[in-house]
């Protein structure tokens, strides 16, 4: 019987052991493959989009870049519609998602996040001669324009709105300004950096939520080790001043918080 029982617990701690391999395998993958994959839409200015000269740039972007160079490794994106970019790292098409992913409690439960890295509020947009929505509440029975599995689009849902499927956020305020939606709901970064960009463009906010969302880098489950080096990066990028200049860049102010 004591015999039976070792050879149990040898098995037991040979799994266990198995299982604490696996859990490193992603950081380890990404050291020994030297490239830290990860998935974006390249259509959510001032976060992640092509600039003048088609390059993928923003805000997400860089901070990806940089986490990236803290973890020795080059960063390579790959780009899809918010609609599947989740799904895409469950299916490891990449290591990581960095595309103001909100981290709650529905998404916590099967992935895990980074520390957050930046805040955002959301806000109501409707058209410049739009007198009949000034609040969320105003949204019940209207179209409100959107990516389909967004936090914003839930939010809308739970006012009563009718969701009008959009590919980004571009999309959604063309269609608030054409008339084909009545509003959309997105944070108030991508709004400033819209109206920095394009002035005339015929768009308010008409409210504004006043609890700010924690966005933070989206990984699968189990992967402690990965997480902490993601975390680590990010304090080494706030710390030495990084984070700051790449806030500045694009929104002129600390979006931290």
């Amino acid at each position: 019987m004591k015999v039976i029982t070792t050879a149990l617990l040898a098995a037991a701690l040979q799994l266990g052991l198995t299982h604490a391999a696996f859990a490193e395998s992603d950081l380890a993958k990404i050291q020994s493959a030297g490239v830290f994959k990860i998935g974006t839409e390249g259509t959510y200015p001032p976060f992640t989009f092509h600039d003048a000269s088609g390059e993928l740039s923003g805000f997400d972007v860089d901070i990806g870049r940089e986490i990236a160079k803290r973890l020795n490794v080059k960063a390579e994106f790959v780009e899809g519609k918010w609609d599947g970019l989740i799904a895409g790292l469950d299916a490891k098409r990449y290591d990581a998602v960095i595309n103001e992913v909100s981290i709650t409690p529905e998404r916590q439960a099967k992935f895990d996040f980074s520390d957050p890295y930046i805040a955002s509020k959301a806000v109501l947009i409707v058209r410049s001669n739009n007198t009949t929505i000034k609040s969320f509440e105003d949204l019940k029975g209207k179209k409100s324009a959107h990516t389909l599995t967004s936090n914003y689009a839930q939010l809308a849902r739970k006012y009563g709105a009718e969701i009008v499927g959009t590919d980004g956020f571009n999309q959604s305020v063309d269609l608030v300004a054409q008339g084909r939606a009545d509003a959309t709901i997105n944070d108030n970064l991508s709004f400033l950096d819209f109206k920095k960009h394009k002035p005339d463009a015929q768009v308010k906010i008409v409210a504004t939520q006043s609890n700010a969302e924690q966005e933070g880098v989206l990984i699968r489950k189990d992967n402690p080790e990965l997480q902490q080096a993601i975390n680590k990066a990010l304090k080494e990028i706030k710390a030495d001043g990084t984070y700051l200049k790449i806030s500045n860049k694009y929104f002129g102010a600390d979006v931290s918080h």
